[in-house]
């Protein structure tokens, strides 16, 4: 199970990071739009449908500026590496928040050492030898041909990108990491849990109550305890709803508890061992449990991936602060950035609800997470 959050359009230094990766380039790829609604065209409404001065400055920051088209370039490598944006293109917050981000970047990337620049031209390199291999030269190059960006210029952001990442990881201490752990150490725990799910919909894809879904888990619990748990494959194999393990007896087998949703982690970290549940609700459902192990982990048991994960979180954290500290505060000079028309507002406006009371932020729809854990 994945973890149940709320996706908003700021785009943390981690998730940057995360979204240069095969999976979600290959998701910008299969979204095949016409040429006159494709992101980056001339009707595209990532420029809020607008013809862009390119040699106009929209920033001035110490040490350099931003002109329209350098920010026009910026708006479509993003839609290239994450096109679920596409919907806050018009969004004068979001637009402003991107803005500062490529100072943030661009300004960073320019005090790095140059051994850091030379590290993140490595992993720039490495990463996008890694996209033509997955998605083919073909791919490759039609993805960049429908937001007009250029190869080189696509490699110039990756570069800037890990240029940064190598950068404010390189200040992280060996005590932040230890301590980041320390305050997370529960969700690096590795359980094997057998499940059995009850959905809120039954085998025709009908709404099920949740009465009858709690009443259906309860029923398949007294089954369970009637011969101790004996039966549990069984059982999962004849009741569960969870694709992911159904087939499996409903067993997932030495995972790390941070890949399921909060409530399912939370019995998995809890649960007397070899002890059948009463049903745990979560957003899928009801499950009835049973965890067959747990083991704990410390930090000296960490992979080096795993450390390297937690240097790039504290590292986020470092850049979320000098977001809203230094660069609000020194290093941005002026924004000058053109305002658009927000479709959004325009139906705030429509329906009677005030630009004032509309939200400062918009947040994407909460996705429920996955009943299957990740892998």
């Amino acid at each position: 199970m994945l973890q149940n959050k709320r996706r908003s359009w700021k785009i943390a230094f981690i998730a940057l990071v995360a979204v240069l990766s095969f999976s979600v380039v290959l998701a910008g790829c299969s979204k095949k739009d016409e040429a006159s609604n494709t992101p980056g065209s001339s009707n595209s409404s990532a420029n809020g449908g607008s013809t862009a001065d390119s040699s106009k400055v929209v920033a001035t920051y110490d040490g350099g500026e931003i002109t329209e088209g350098e920010y026009d370039l910026e708006q479509r490598i993003m839609l290239i590496l994450s096109p679920e944006m596409e919907q806050y293109a018009s969004n004068n917050d979001f637009r402003e928040y991107l803005l500062k981000q490529e100072i943030a970047y661009k300004y960073l990337a320019s005090k790095a050492e140059d051994k850091e620049k030379e590290a993140g031209a490595k992993l720039a390199d490495t990463q996008l030898s890694q996209f033509k291999t997955q998605l083919g030269d073909e791919a490759f190059a039609n993805m960049l041909k429908e937001q007009n960006v250029t190869e080189q210029q696509f490699k110039d952001y990756m570069v800037r990108i890990f240029t940064v990442v190598q950068a404010e990881t390189s200040k992280v201490t060996d005590d932040e990491v230890k301590k980041q752990f320390e305050s997370t150490k529960d969700d690096y725990t590795v359980a094997s849990v057998r499940h059995i799910l009850i959905t809120f919909q039954d085998a025709e894809g009908q709404e099920r109550s949740k009465e009858d879904a709690l009443k259906l888990a309860k029923e398949v619990k007294a089954k369970l305890d009637a011969d101790g748990g004996k039966n549990f494959a069984d059982l999962a194999k004849q009741y569960s709803e969870d694709p992911g393990s159904k087939d499996n007896g409903g067993l997932y087998a030495d995972t790390q508890v941070s890949t399921w949703v909060d409530e399912f982690k939370q019995a998995a970290l809890t649960l007397p061992l070899n002890t059948i549940s009463d049903p745990v609700e979560t957003s899928y459902g009801y499950h009835v449990m049973r965890v067959e192990s747990r083991q704990a982990k410390t930090y000296e048991d960490l992979t080096a991936e795993q450390k390297d994960t937690i240097k790039n979180t504290i590292g986020s954290q470092k850049l979320d602060e000098f977001m809203s500290g230094d660069l609000e505060n020194k290093i941005i000079k002026k924004i000058d950035l053109p305002k658009v028309a927000d479709p959004a507002a325009s139906a705030d406006a429509g329906s009677g609800t005030s630009a004032s009371e509309a939200p400062a932020e918009s947040a994407a729809p909460e996705v429920p997470a996955s009943p299957a854990p990740s892998k």
